[in-house]
């Protein structure tokens, strides 16, 4: 077995008031039904719900008593790469440690209960997002290819499948348990000849996994095969040769549909002269390269496609569309003042259920649950001559790229909107001001054409857009899902990869990347309380609550990639990072 043990089942030493035998009599199973409508006080999947709102319903620290927080115990963890959100479920938190561990910790003092550890696993390249749970497993997708299901009382392996060969192995995506499915996303690039599966393609795919037994139930490749429908989309590579990574955040559910909704990153190589010899060798209008760059709707059962919508075709700038998906119910009135794309048939001022996306290359994008029919969409941040997707057919909902942007020739230099603008860190919804909650980055892409490199492209960096004040780079976007409006609520200098997180106490919590965490006022964006940790705040972000005592949690560390370019773009307006410091942070009330 490929996990060593740690604590297990054979644990009696009281560690915090727990012993694993104390939680296995304690424990309670988590079913489907609390899956869909979980605890306020437990935080069940990454953004606490399938819908991935990230707002909870917990209100003991609310605006009249935030200032009053203090940290209540944080926890060491190894030094590597810290891209997670941690589960609660009963008292117990769940967490990913880097170096491919899982822990559970006693949610009021970080006492540990149990461990699990990878096996030889390189510390700063195991990237997972979040774990799942249901009944009494927890399943994480570790670096060695494989899903594994633990004990939740115990650590001890219940079973494990390997889902990708070596060639494929890392798991930057997560799990998301849904219908009795455990559904992962992997990593995968062009270089993963050993990830090639019995159809010729590559390892990017979506699978499902049976969540008591690890049999696998369906299989959704996120590249479009030659002999599939859209198959032509990708002009003539052969199958093999076609590369969509599915590996950003995690998907949503909709247990009322029965479809799950994920985000498809950037084709590989980059640039369309590396993948396809010539920027016009494809349609510059979607869909193109399919299903890059899309919001793809599977059947929760099979695994099937429902629909898809391409945000961005054919893209030319590794411009990641692959973060989660909202869904909201809302009603519906863009306004012309504030929205550039709007449908006819979304200005009817009716209530309906929309996926939400909001991408790392900028642009925000609403859609119809249903079908995937374009409602509205808005640049984002703000309206550029640079955007690297600047139009959209009304009537069709049919994207198209920049054509001023796109490499004509090798060497050619660009510089495209948006780049990075929001990454690894969740947004946030709340549906007591209907708004979503955005922390971005005012950032833009400089990049030159590079045949002779393996992804087509050389050198490559963020900037600040032109023109703005470094001292806004980042900011908090407020918009209303009705109208489509956007305040910006809070700006600084220094740049955040902390996830957003809403209450119903109408607070809005973040991190930042100099050591910053806050909680803002949710409707002008006041900031409340500030305190200052070890360290980078990357991901995380939750709140739960023990024995009725409400907490708020973040993860001090460092992505693997996701903080080099904020840090490189803010360097002058912020003190020096803490780098290379991972811990756990707790806070409540006194």
């Amino acid at each position: 077995m490929s996990y060593r043990s740690i604590c297990g089942a054979i644990m009696v030493v009281s560690l915090g008031g727990y012993t694993s035998s104390a939680i296995a009599q304690t424990f309670t199973p988590v079913t489907e039904a609390m899956l869909i409508d979980p605890d306020p006080a437990d935080w069940l999947h990454m953004s606490r719900t399938y819908d991935q709102q990230r707002h909870s319903p917990l209100d003991q620290i609310n605006t009249e008593n935030v200032g009053q927080l203090r940290m209540v115990w944080s926890r060491g963890l190894p030094v590597g790469a810290q891209e997670s959100t941690p589960l609660v479920h009963d008292g117990v938190m769940y967490v990913i440690a880097p170096g491919d561990g899982v822990l559970a910790l006693d949610a009021t003092n970080g006492d540990l209960i149990w461990e699990q550890w990878g096996e030889h696993t390189p510390a700063e390249t195991a990237r997972s997002k979040t774990l799942g749970i249901y009944q009494d497993m927890v399943y994480h997708t570790a670096f060695d290819g494989f899903l594994r299901a633990l004990d939740a009382r115990t650590g001890e392996v219940r079973w494990e499948t390997k889902i990708v060969e070596d060639g494929s192995r890392n798991s930057a995506g997560g799990v998301l348990v849904a219908h009795g499915n455990v559904i992962s996303n992997r990593s995968c690039n062009r270089f993963d000849d050993r990830a090639l599966d019995t159809t010729g393609r590559k390892g990017c795919f979506i699978a499902a996994h049976d969540a008591m037994t690890g049999e696998e139930v369906w299989k959704f490749f996120t590249t479009a095969g030659a002999d599939d429908p859209g198959g032509d989309t990708w002009g003539t590579l052969t199958s093999e040769e076609r590369v969509a990574s599915p590996w950003g955040l995690p998907g949503s559910y909709d247990p009322i549909r029965k479809v799950t909704y994920w985000g498809v990153a950037n084709p590989d190589p980059y640039t369309r002269l590396m993948r396809h010899g010539g920027p016009d060798a494809v349609s510059n209008t979607a869909p193109s390269n399919l299903y890059s760059n899309s919001t793809v709707a599977l059947n929760v059962e099979t695994g099937e496609l429902v629909w898809y919508y391409q945000e961005l075709p054919a893209d030319d700038w590794d411009a990641d569309h692959n973060q989660e998906r909202v869904l909201v119910r809302t009603r519906i009135t863009p306004d012309p003042n504030h929205v550039k794309w709007i449908s006819s048939s979304a200005a009817s001022d009716t209530e309906r259920d929309i996926v939400v996306t909001v991408a790392e290359g900028g642009g925000m994008f609403a859609v119809n649950r249903d079908d995937g029919r374009f409602l509205w969409a808005r640049p984002f941040p703000y309206d550029t001559p640079d955007l690297n997707m600047n139009h959209i057919d009304v009537n069709t909902g049919a994207t198209q790229a920049n054509w001023d942007k796109l490499f004509k020739q090798d060497g050619d230099t660009i510089l495209g909107c948006y780049h990075n603008t929001r990454s690894l860190w969740n947004i946030a919804y709340h549906p007591g001001k209907n708004s979503l909650y955005v922390p971005f980055h005012d950032q833009c892409l400089s990049m030159t054409a590079n045949m002779a490199s393996p992804y087509g492209f050389g050198p490559r960096f963020g900037v600040m857009r032109p023109g703005i004040d470094p001292d806004t780079y980042m900011g908090i976007a407020k918009i209303d899902l009705s109208t489509g409006e956007m305040q910006v609520i809070y700006s600084q200098a220094q740049p955040t990869n902390g996830s957003a997180l809403t209450t119903a106490g109408d607070l809005v919590f973040f991190g930042d990347l100099n050591r910053r965490l806050r909680a803002l006022d949710a409707d002008d964006g006041t900031v409340l309380w500030e305190t200052i940790v070890g360290g980078m705040i990357v991901n995380s972000t939750i709140t739960y609550a023990v024995d009725g005592k409400q907490y708020v949690m973040v993860f001090t560390g460092e992505g693997r990639s996701a903080t080099s370019g904020p840090l490189r773009v803010a360097a002058d307006s912020m003190p020096k990072p803490v780098r290379r410091h991972n811990s756990i942070y707790v806070f409540a009330l006194p």
